[in-house]
């Protein structure tokens, strides 16, 4: 095959993977996979976290993938670096800039980067599991859409605490 062929193969699963991982975060990690994800919304203490086991099940995945690809059954090796790809590109996006699990810190001031830091603070801008926003990792919504979801989350939670009151 090509080599674009393949190359277009790996840029199309890193965009897909885009979407399969905001509606796993979302549906699966908010809701019966909170267990593993809580750790993701606590303080951490040491190195690692309990969702980092998200990561070990996605890579062992994309290398299940690559090693079936590489024994003959095209084009699995390139969806497996697809994933492969979009997990380094995870990390560094969200592991390393947005929760600073780098050596270093960097936080930036303006464009995507800036939209990508903030939208995922605002995910984590409310308790629990419930009521969050931008599930997304590489793609962030803009920042006053966030804000606008962020205060109707906040009134619709004053209006069910005060007739709770009652």
């Amino acid at each position: 095959m090509p080599w674009f062929v393949n190359l277009l193969i790996t840029l199309v699963v890193v965009l897909v993977m885009e979407i399969v991982a905001t509606c796993l975060h979302k549906y699966v990690m908010h809701r019966w996979g909170w267990g593993w994800h809580r750790s993701h919304h606590e303080t951490r203490h040491g190195l690692f976290e309990v969702n980092d086991l998200y990561a070990l099940v996605f890579a062992g995945l994309a290398i299940g993938l690559i090693f079936a690809g590489t024994r003959g059954i095209w084009p699995l090796q390139w969806i497996g670096a697809g994933m492969t790809l979009y997990g380094l590109i995870y990390f560094i996006l969200h592991d390393g800039l947005v929760h600073q699990r780098w050596p270093f810190r960097f936080v930036p001031r303006h464009g995507y980067l800036r939209r990508l830091y903030l939208a995922h603070h605002f995910h984590h801008a409310v308790r629990g599991k419930e009521d969050c926003v931008s599930f997304g990792f590489i793609y962030a919504p803009p920042v006053a859409k966030i804000q606008t979801q962020l205060k109707a989350i906040k009134k619709r939670q004053r209006v069910v605490a005060s007739k709770q009151k009652r």
